[in-house]
């Protein structure tokens, strides 16, 4: 025995020099890849097709260009769709697992997870409300979608605005995709152009301009009292720990969530979470759940003293307002109630993952005039139709810049990116939302101007929202405001 206690004691420090050396480039979670690979396209399609209402043609073209190795072609493939149960799967054969994505009413599609089918779909959350009784088509903007002809207000150089138009449309990269551009001034639309195969009911993925959408239903409880932004969060952490009274993770406010400094472990901050293999593409693509990956994660930093996007410190107050609305259909139904329904946004869908549970880091389906209607409710302080939906209080905490921002330049504030130290041609005062393939709205109070621009970007991108902020405000004054 003491032989063997010394040759167990010897081997380790003989052979760890040799496995220092062995190269680590063996891809633990290949498997993982191709299952959120095929989900991501089950999911693009399936809400293309059924929440967009876009050709294959077009999803193919613009939707799935962001991926790297889509399956199939508009010829056919690995991939199904189902028209009757508005659902689809992808992959199979040598493409990896099929994964399937079908439409749910009043929320879009959902992703399934692995081991479930078409025959599961029906037990899929559906949200049913009944839309307030109005007619769009007959109500005039911003609450309907009448809008009045007017003669552009004589202060606005038209050429400029055309020329703005222009930039952003006609751009030197192909993989900036301008799908539709709108600009609001002092409350009334003067420009609005689209692309061709888009019109005014066109919805599109929010991507993480949805986070902005997340910080005003989640303000709206503050302001209630009802959420405090420098009280912990109150959730049930995973993995649990034998004294969660004494677990660190207790210490994390919803300031830190928001101003996307919890402290927790990064699963997304390195990389596009499309493909990351155990971050939030889980749930996203793969049918994990939304509100259990959130709150698994250790903390690895101080809360509130390092700057790191993460998809999943959005979700933590999502997880939160979860448990302070008490219930399910009170959960369900609030973006509706207190939010989409007040300000006329009847063409967005609010998605959730196979749980109920709402994806409102990413998963939001709209056009560009409800993005409209979000930004003209921050440049009016806050109120519509003379109702105060969220306090100004509210609105200077998410264009503040996050303490932990500073280091790159102070441009993002609560859920919403800031103008940055170095840029000098824009308002400082300036703020917007902003979403993967360019989804964009822009609120600058200088000039009682809201700019949205939705895209379908892909590769490299690099649409800057700021230069067409600039290009835009060359045909509008500043109105002191």
């Amino acid at each position: 025995m003491k032989i063997c206690l010394r040759l167990l004691l010897v081997l380790p420090l003989t052979l760890s020099p040799a496995i220092a050396q062995q190269p680590n480039d063996y891809d633990y979670f290949q498997a993982n890849r191709t299952m959120i690979r095929n989900g991501a396209q089950a999911v693009l399609i399936c809400n293309g097709l059924f929440t967009s209402n876009r050709t294959l043609p077009q999803i193919f073209n613009q939707e799935l260009a962001i991926l790297a190795d889509p399956i199939g072609s508009t010829r056919g493939g690995d991939y199904i769709v189902d028209p009757e149960r508005q659902a689809v799967a992808v992959g199979g054969g040598g493409s990896g697992p099929v994964m399937r994505a079908a439409f749910r009413e009043g929320i879009g599609c959902v992703i399934m997870s692995p081991d479930q089918d078409f025959d599961d779909i029906d037990s899929l959350p559906t949200q049913k409300m009944p839309y307030p009784d109005m007619d769009p088509a007959t109500t005039p903007w911003p609450n309907g979608d009448l809008v009045e002809e007017k003669k552009l207000p004589s202060e606005i150089n038209a050429r400029a605005l055309d020329t703005a138009s222009e930039w952003a449309f006609d751009r030197p990269n192909p993989e900036q995709d301008t799908l539709s551009l709108m600009v609001i001034y002092k409350g009334d639309i003067i420009l609005e152009r689209y692309a061709d195969g888009v019109d005014m009911n066109t919805r599109t993925r929010t991507w993480s301009t949805a986070k902005s959408i997340t910080a005003t239903l989640i303000g709206m409880l503050v302001d209630e009292g009802r959420m405090s932004l420098d009280e912990p969060l109150g959730l049930d952490w995973l993995p649990a720990v034998r004294n969660p009274e004494t677990d660190p993770r207790k210490t994390i406010t919803l300031r830190h969530a928001l101003n996307m400094s919890s402290g927790l472990h990064p699963v997304d901050g390195n990389g596009p979470s499309m493909y990351a293999a155990t971050g939030s593409g889980l749930a996203y693509w793969a049918g994990a759940s939304s509100n259990e990956g959130a709150r698994r994660r250790g903390l690895i930093r101080e809360p509130g003293t390092y700057w790191d996007y993460e998809n999943y410190d959005t979700l933590l107050p999502v997880a939160a307002m979860k448990k302070t609305l008490g219930d399910y259909k009170t959960y369900a139904e609030f973006p509706r109630k207190r939010l989409l329904d007040k300000i006329g946004m009847r063409n967005t869908l609010v998605s959730t993952d196979r749980f109920g549970d709402f994806i409102l880091s990413s998963q939001i389906y709209t056009n560009a005039r409800d993005l409209a209607r979000i930004g003209l409710l921050y440049q009016q302080g806050g109120v519509w139709d003379g109702e105060r939906l969220l306090s100004e209080d509210w609105i200077e905490f998410v264009t503040t810049p996050a303490p932990a921002s500073a280091p790159n330049g102070n441009n993002y504030g609560g859920q919403f990116w800031l103008v940055p130290d170095d840029r000098n041609d824009v308002p400082k005062s300036a703020y917007s939302t902003s979403g993967n393939r360019g989804q964009y709205v822009i609120v600058v109070p200088t000039h009682d101007t809201v700019i949205v621009r939705r895209g379908l970007d892909y590769g490299g991108q690099g649409f800057d929202r700021w230069s067409l902020t600039h290009e835009i405000l060359k045909a509008i004054p500043e109105t002191g405001h």
